[in-house]
């Protein structure tokens, strides 16, 4: 269970930081909405794994959308936090099993390898990345002109 995410903590420990805020927000989100859409396929024939699988994804969708990073909603706290919340709360998720009594159902399995999932994306998050963007993203269309090479090329630009 918690086992589990302490031994994938040591293990991405030592590796390098390799996802960004942005991508490690868009990760939350598809977690989230993993969990939700597993709560329906559960439903039928796991009421309580479905029923864990909603508050999963309601805690991991609460806990972005009040994270300071693209894609949260309200700055209430910064990534390191949120770090810090992610690996308690992917510990919740292994043990979910255990506190829904269904260890002993074939479901457990998909909570312990989420629980494990999010820890790795945790600690392979590189919280002091600075976003460069692509050399493409200053330069211009072709057949126009940049706005402040000169002037009088802003009127030039707006009657193309």
């Amino acid at each position: 269970m918690a086992m589990l995410n302490t031994i994938a903590k040591a293990i991405t420990k030592p590796m390098p930081r390799m996802i960004s805020p942005k991508s490690h927000s868009m990760l939350d989100y598809v977690t989230a909405g993993v969990f939700l859409a597993s709560a329906g396929f559960f439903w039928r024939r796991n009421k309580r794994a479905a029923i864990a699988s909603l508050v999963s994804g309601t805690a991991v969708a609460a806990v972005s959308a009040m994270t300071e990073y693209p894609g949260g909603v309200n700055g209430v706290f910064g990534l390191e936090r949120h770090r810090d919340i992610e690996v308690g709360l992917a510990a919740m998720i292994a043990t979910m099993p255990s506190f829904f009594s269904f260890e002993d159902e074939p479901e457990k399995n998909f909570f312990r390898i989420q629980g494990i999932l999010m820890t790795c994306i945790s600690e392979l998050t590189d919280l002091n990345h600075v976003h460069q963007p692509h050399a493409e993203a200053g330069s211009t269309r072709p057949g126009t002109q940049r706005a402040n090479e000169t002037t009088g090329t802003r009127q030039a630009v707006e009657a193309v």
